[in-house]
């Protein structure tokens, strides 16, 4: 089968990656279509309502990268879907008390869920997106994940959701590339996206404030609670706990003798607790939620690195697999900044192993 006969569906949005994925795609002599998502977003102080993945000139920019590349460009209306999934998730997490990452609940249900059951219904054989990682397969067959060649800009933290299903549709075009590279395509491919900025806010609030957000539409996160030390001893008030990370140090409004951080929070009691830097570091974690990327869960503990967070640097750590859904992970070192809520990412090298969702720091 020629590559004319196989039809790909590029995740648009306006941006250099997505364009430069969709023209390498057309070069290569697939049978190309641009399809954009029209997502939710809360309305912006001057009355509109627009996704910052999805502006109207972003869709403007979308549609003339199609009519230049010459394929088809659709928009598909997945607004209540996102609402009430990514949105949703991002709220009912901080009302949990924890810190969600929404980008990889969005790439667990929109992009390579919604978006790909519609890319197949259009007989397509894969969906690509601009995102910097790559796909390669094992000697058994499997589908892997790996880095994307750029280490400044690898997303495989945000795919490590993907399973075999999901990566046997997946194209990463750019994911070869360093983004310098990707822009000097995008000018020789002649596209007006060349030197368009990276987005970088949570794509669904009206002005970027997180916090004003909440406590628009999830009020009760915002209440007001005890800062209390790891005894029990209560030294402030907070101003709601998702106003508060762990690890921070300014803000919190109290004096000590010594500097003190976020080292947890009890969303039961609403209370905020702090300590000292030596308090602050822990060497383990339990993650749920657990993807396996080659669809096996490990039966024995192995050593491999993790990534706490989508820039943290990955750090070594002893992995017990606990079933299906969850695993432990022993570091060799004291990390500060174990947040529950993000994804704790585990890799061998450029492989990505899979990952979960961090559910208690030990």
């Amino acid at each position: 089968m020629s590559n004319k006969d196989i039809r790909v569906v590029v995740a648009m949005s306006g941006g250099v990656d997505s364009s430069v994925a969709a023209a390498l795609l057309v070069e290569q002599g697939y049978d190309v279509v641009g399809m954009m998502m029209r997502l939710w977003s809360e309305p912006t102080m001057t009355g509109g309502a627009h996704n910052r993945c999805c502006t109207p000139d972003q869709m403007s920019d979308a549609r003339r990268i199609a009519d230049r590349l010459g394929i088809p460009f659709y928009v598909l209306d997945t607004k209540e879907t996102f609402r009430s999934t990514v949105v949703q998730y991002f709220i009912d997490q901080h009302r949990d008390g924890v810190t969600p990452n929404p980008c990889l609940e969005c790439n667990r249900q929109i992009r390579f869920e919604f978006l790909l059951n519609n890319a197949l219904a259009l007989e397509a054989q894969y969906l690509a997106t601009g995102h910097y990682a790559r796909v390669s397969r094992a000697e058994n067959g499997q589908f892997q994940l790996r880095k994307g060649l750029d280490e400044h800009k690898d997303q495989s933290y945000v795919l490590s959701v993907l399973g075999q299903p999901q990566l046997s549709h997946a194209l990463f075009p750019v994911g070869e590339y360093a983004k310098p590279e990707v822009r000097q395509l995008a000018e020789r491919f002649g596209l007006p996206t060349a030197s368009k900025k990276d987005s970088q806010d949570l794509c669904f609030l009206g002005d970027g404030d997180y916090r004003r957000f909440l406590s628009q539409y999830a009020p009760e996160v915002m209440t007001e609670g005890p800062i209390v030390r790891r005894n029990g001893e209560v030294i402030g008030q907070h101003q709601g706990l998702s106003n508060y990370t762990i690890g921070q140090r300014k803000g919190l409004g109290v004096q000590a003798a010594e500097p003190l951080y976020v080292i947890g929070m009890n969303p039961q009691v609403n209370a905020l607790v702090v300590g000292t830097s030596d308090e602050l570091g822990r060497s383990e974690l339990t993650a749920r939620r657990v993807n396996w990327i080659s669809g096996v869960t490990p039966v024995e503990p192995f050593y491999a690195e993790v990534k706490i967070r989508y820039k943290a640097k990955p750090m070594r750590a002893l992995i017990e697999p606990l079933g299906d859904d969850r695993f432990h992970a022993a570091f060799d070192e004291p990390l500060r900044d174990i947040t529950p809520g993000q994804g704790a990412v585990i890799y061998n090298g450029d492989l990505c192993l899979g990952g979960g969702i961090i559910e208690r720091q030990v």
